[in-house]
């Protein structure tokens, strides 16, 4: 991001919450019930309301960074009201509430309001961070052309290995065919390497684990030591070069998908507890009303 979503147009939006907070805490000094503070006294359900709108506004973010042809402001400042205010809901419902808390409905929304602000911030330090990792990562190029280059160096490997026998051409093939990048969730997130490789060891071919094209390579290591054509050897060394690009590559590949996927993962429990936040929230007010 060029400019912070924290530092957005000199913290307007940390000013905000600021003077949201202090308001709602000098409210609650002043306010004087003749009963424990709760969300039941006047003061309470002024709060609750402000409170509700906050969170339907927050949750409403969602829907407004889709909405590309939106002119209700930028992404960015929204990202930055999102972020404060948010932090600024945690002051005016602890307020709301009094402080008081049991086992009920009223307090699961308060927890899953909990889990969502938290969410929220480590969802926000990632994008602060992870961005520049990632274009460093990928050097100026794209993912597209990262995937361009890796379909040259294996076109390029073929070539070479043209030249050889039907071992090495194997080797190429299969090694190409069995790479393996991405995958689930998890599998990205952790960078496993589940490529395999077809060598032929003892007359057989054989399908061997390859991850980080090191089986491979390994191969050709050993094959080029028993070479004793100088030319068959120089070939073999420069297809060995070629798996090592290769090899370079796929691990900026491995890893772009490995930052990108913890950009992603945190929405799959942000999400589904803002929905779920939303749920308890309406069955807060409506028990509120029904039974209180």
């Amino acid at each position: 991001m060029q400019e912070s979503v924290l530092q957005f147009r000199g913290r307007r939006y940390l000013w905000l919450a600021v003077i949201v907070s202090m308001a709602a805490i000098a409210a609650y000094a002043w306010h004087d019930p003749q009963e424990p503070a709760n969300g039941g006294t006047f003061l309470g359900y002024t709060l609750g309301t402000i409170g509700a709108l906050l969170i339907v506004w927050l949750a409403y973010f969602g829907v407004r960074k889709r909405r590309y042809a939106s002119t209700a402001g930028t992404v960015q400042g929204w990202l930055s009201a999102h972020v404060y205010l948010g932090v600024a809901l945690l002051v005016v419902v602890l307020l709301h509430a009094g402080f008081q808390f049991g086992p009920n409905v009223h307090t699961l929304a308060f927890a899953l309001m909990l889990m969502v602000i938290a969410s929220g911030v480590y969802g926000v330090s990632l994008y602060l961070k992870l961005p520049a990792k990632i274009s460093d990562n990928r050097r100026g190029a794209s993912p597209e052309d990262l995937f361009l280059q890796l379909e040259e160096l294996d076109a390029r490997s073929r070539r070479v290995a043209a030249d050889l026998d039907l071992t090495f051409q194997e080797l190429v093939t299969s090694g190409i065919r069995r790479t393996q990048l991405g995958g689930s969730l998890r599998a990205r997130l952790t960078g496993a390497d589940q490529s395999q490789v077809v060598l032929q060891e003892d007359g057989r071919d054989r399908v061997v684990p390859n991850p980080g094209q090191e089986a491979a390579l390994d191969w050709l290591a050993e094959q080029q030591s028993r070479c004793s054509d100088a030319e068959r050897a120089a070939k073999i060394g420069e297809l060995s070069a070629l798996i090592r690009n290769k090899r370079q590559l796929l691990n900026r590949l491995t890893e772009d998908m490995r930052l990108k996927a913890r950009l992603e993962v945190w929405l799959y429990a942000h999400v589904p507890l803002t929905a779920a936040l939303l749920v308890a929230l309406l069955v807060h007010i409506v028990s509120v009303f029904l039974y209180w």
